[in-house]
This record gives structure tokens, C-alpha cells and sequence, in this order.
């Protein structure tokens, strides 16, 4: 029986230590990495996600979306369920959401870059503040959902110049 016991242990204890994408480092991601805040500031949050980029040699990745918007939930659905995504997405980049609401344009913020298309939109800053690409995330799509395999492309790709930045 005790060696039942320890055996039960031994391979099943590792299966509650794995923790579900959204709890992957998420008491250490900043509130501007984890949720669309309507009421905070996006440039005193830039300044932040650049200075966090510039210590961790990271690019930032903008955000544009809100919590009423329907792709920005799907795609955070996604990312919850595709942790080696997520956890790819936060080791690599700053993340910074910045939310666009009915009571809440951001209007200046949103001047300050280029021309969303649709929600939710995405851009990659080098550390420096350096816009690199405005990304239009239904590139990211294969059909009606989010791609694991263009997911992983396009991180790929843009996070190899965070140290040029």
C-alpha cells in the first residue's frame, strides 16, 4: 500500500503543479500586461512597458482593444488555452493593452500612432520607443480561429530585434 501510495505521488504530483496560462507569471506581469484598464493613463503605461523593455531587452507589444470587444476576448481565450503561446508572448515582449472604449477613445494616445483598422490591432515598439509594425491580428486567424502555427510566426519574427532596438 505504501508503495502505491508513493507512486501516486511521484507521477501524479507534477500534473498540479502545471498551472494554466493565465496564472504563468501573472502576479508579476503589470496590471497594463494582464487587463484593458479604461481608466489608466496609456502614455504613463508606455513609459513603463518601455522602461520594463529596456531592462529585460524586450520589444513591447501594443494592444488595441477593449473588454467589449469580441476578437479581444477570443484572442485572450486563445492565449489562455495555448500557455507555451502566452508564456512565448511574455518572456519575449512587454506587453501593453491599452484600452478604446465608447467612454474612453484615448484619443491622444491613439493620434500618436498609425491607423487602426480593425479590433483588436496590434503594434511592436522596439525599447527605445521605435514603432516597427502596425499588425492588422486577423493575420493571425486560420479561418474563424487564432493559429497556433501564425501565433508562433509572428512572435518569431519580431522578437529577434528587441536587442537592436
Amino acid at each position: 500500500m505504501k508503495l502505491i501510495s508513493f507512486l501516486m505521488i511521484t507521477l501524479f504530483t507534477p500534473l498540479f503543479l502545471i498551472t494554466p496560462a493565465s496564472a504563468i507569471n501573472a502576479d508579476s506581469l503589470p496590471k497594463y500586461s494582464k487587463v484593458y484598464d479604461e481608466k489608466s493613463d496609456p502614455f504613463q503605461d508606455a513609459n513603463a512597458a518601455i522602461k520594463l523593455a529596456k531592462e529585460t531587452q524586450r520589444n513591447v507589444l501594443i494592444e488595441i482593444g477593449g473588454n467589449w470587444c469580441g476578437w479581444c476576448k477570443k484572442m485572450d481565450a486563445f492565449l489562455a488555452k495555448n500557455p507555451e503561446i502566452y508564456k512565448k508572448l511574455h518572456d519575449e515582449f512587454v506587453l501593453l493593452k491599452v484600452s478604446v472604449s465608447d467612454s474612453n477613445e484615448n484619443e491622444a494616445f491613439m493620434k500618436s500612432l498609425p491607423p487602426v483598422l480593425g479590433y483588436p490591432h496590434m503594434y511592436i515598439s522596439t525599447s527605445s520607443g521605435k514603432m516597427i509594425l502596425s499588425k492588422d491580428t486577423a493575420e493571425l486567424l486560420n479561418g474563424e480561429e487564432y493559429s497556433k502555427k501564425n501565433w508562433l510566426a509572428f512572435l518569431n519574427k519580431w522578437q529577434s530585434s528587441a536587442v537592436k532596438g
